[in-house]
């Protein structure tokens, strides 16, 4: 972007099985029986590339979410279904969730690799360090890794990750016929890795990734998540309830970046948004309603449950909630705690109360209105200083997203605050960040 061009905020579609919110399934608008159908998934990439999204967005875990009896759970692993959409798509970044607790790094170089080359230096890697105990039985643990230790894991992990897609030089294959040489001497180098956590030999067995490495995307706004962000992110998904929170968020991690030797223009925050949209205010009101409406209770309460790492089973739905632990003795996602938490206290909330208000966002802010209110809500939030765009969460799908690219895009458009097309082919480019520099020797 040219210095004096105006300041314009990024959008990524965070894609979902039936749609974000826990009773989506449910609603007669859904296609929960497609959610393993390969063309689904394709119709949705196209919708979000058609706004001129800059990304789309893709959670995973190592365990099965949720219960199953009660919510659309299960579905592709994300970096297989990306590729998939990469050849179904042309422009929009594809990213991937993928833990640096249950991988391994040099699996985890191959894969986005790979799938940059695919999809022409599109990819993003979501690095999550996982928060659930499920997750640690699934391979052989009783219990997760303490959260600490998983950042300090996550850290290393991440620099043997750089490391192997710089093992290889840009110019490295030189494809000589004549002298029968493929790539120079030296040009293709191991790194000899070893550290705490990891001792790895390279070099990795694909060329280096066309945008040099792919989009590093953190999610976690604990201490030791805002540290890590600071350090390696180069986007942020985050879950703020309020403008003020959401400020504060943004001018804490920001100010981060300087003793990492990094610019804040190096990071882009964005907060998620759930947007229920409505040709009326009462409409979009009376759509959140019905959802609401559709949730299973016991599905909502199971899912308070592992945000709050409280049992909350048998407690009268009507009733506050019981008393808590202190976050630091919360071993999984200790930032999503304190926000729920904080949520219940301030409003003084019921359990039913915050199953309902949780449903759409699971702590990200849901916000229900016309096509314009959620634009002046975006704008609001960009102008003043709590985000440099957003994380899309449909409600539903497909119509929560066919509804924000037609009609809320072409409002921040008009607005000039959202691009009109694609000025780059990769997602560094849509992001307006720099490709890394590789090795010159």
């Amino acid at each position: 972007m040219a210095a004096d061009a105006p300041r314009q905020f990024h959008l990524n579609a965070f894609l979902m099985n039936a749609g974000h919110h826990d009773a989506a399934w449910r609603h007669p608008g859904t296609q929960p029986e497609r959610i393993t159908d390969l063309s689904y998934w394709q119709e949705l990439a196209r919708t979000a590339e058609r706004g001129r999204l800059d990304s789309l967005f893709l959670a995973d875990g190592v365990a099965l979410w949720g219960d199953a009896r009660y919510n659309a759970a299960g579905g592709f692993e994300p970096l297989t279904l990306l590729s998939a959409l990469a050849v179904a798509t042309d422009h929009i970044g594809l990213i991937a969730t993928v833990s640096t607790t249950f991988n391994e790094p040099f699996h985890v170089a191959r894969k986005f690799a790979s799938l940059d080359h695919i999809s022409g230096g599109r990819a993003g890697w979501n690095i999550v360090t996982s928060g659930n105990v499920a997750e640690a039985k699934n391979f052989g643990l009783e219990e997760h890794l303490e959260h600490s230790l998983r950042y300090e894991r996550a850290a290393e992990f991440v620099d043997v990750t750089k490391e192997l897609w710089d093992s290889w030089r840009d110019d490295a294959p030189v494809i000589d016929r004549e002298r029968g040489v493929y790539a120079e001497e030296g040009a293709i180098r191991p790194i000899g890795h070893r550290g705490t956590h990891f001792r790895v030999d390279g070099p990795l067995n694909v060329q280096r990734p066309p945008q040099g490495h792919p989009l590093l995307v953190q999610a976690g706004s604990s201490e030791d998540g805002k540290e890590f962000a600071a350090r390696y992110a180069e986007a942020v998904f985050t879950a703020q309830q309020t403008l003020a929170d959401g400020q504060t968020f943004y001018k804490d991690l920001k100010s981060r970046l300087v003793k990492y030797g990094r610019t804040p223009d190096q990071l882009k925050i964005l907060p998620g948004i759930c947007p229920i949209i409505g040709a009326t205010e009462a409409e979009a009101l009376a759509l959140e309603d019905e959802l609401t409406n559709l949730q299973v209770p016991e599905y909502g309460l199971q899912q308070l449950s592992q945000m709050l790492g409280t049992d909350l089973s048998g407690l009268p739905l009507d009733g506050p909630l019981p008393d808590l632990p202190e976050e630091q003795d919360i071993n999984g996602n200790k930032s999503r705690f304190t926000l729920v938490a904080e949520l219940a206290r301030r409003e003084q909330l019921s359990i039913r109360q915050l199953i309902a208000r949780l449903g759409g966002g699971r702590g990200h802010r849901v916000f229900a209105g016309t096509a314009e209110q959620i634009a002046d809500q975006l704008e609001e939030w960009f102008t003043e200083g709590a985000a440099d765009g957003f994380n899309i969460m449909p409600p539903y799908l497909p119509g929560g997203l066919d509804h924000f690219v037609d009609q809320v895009v072409p409002l921040l458009q008009a607005r000039g605050l959202f691009r009109t097309e694609y000025s780059g082919r990769t997602l560094r480019d849509h992001y307006g960040l720099e490709r890394p520099p590789g090795r010159t020797h």
